[in-house]
């Protein structure tokens, strides 16, 4: 099998590494910006690298990969939030996966 590799962004608690590296996909970077999430993912990927905050991440200077998972916050389209969509602060950041 090719080594296929994995970028993840809004990682979380690494759930997309996680499930890829379960179908031989290796997990090579991920952007996330919450404390505790990232333990988690460190320890289960302590190769992995952190690239933190995703508005201050260039694309051109990180390593590319195959596959770019992401699920950005929703906040502002639910509808126990504000319902700003995707214009709202914390939504607005799907723009980023793309950039």
């Amino acid at each position: 099998m090719p080594d296929i590799k994995l970028g993840s962004l809004f990682d979380g608690i690494g759930v997309f590494p996680l499930a890829a590296s379960r179908c031989g996909i290796r997990p090579v970077w991920a952007s996330e910006i919450e404390k505790a999430p990232i333990s988690i993912t460190k320890r289960h990927f302590p190769d992995m690298a952190h690239l933190g905050d995703i508005t201050k991440v260039d694309g051109g200077k990180i390593p590319p990969v195959h596959v770019i998972t992401f699920g950005s916050p929703c906040q502002n389209l639910s509808l126990i939030g504000n319902r700003s969509g995707l214009a709202g602060a914390k939504s607005s950041l799907f723009y980023q996966a793309f950039r």
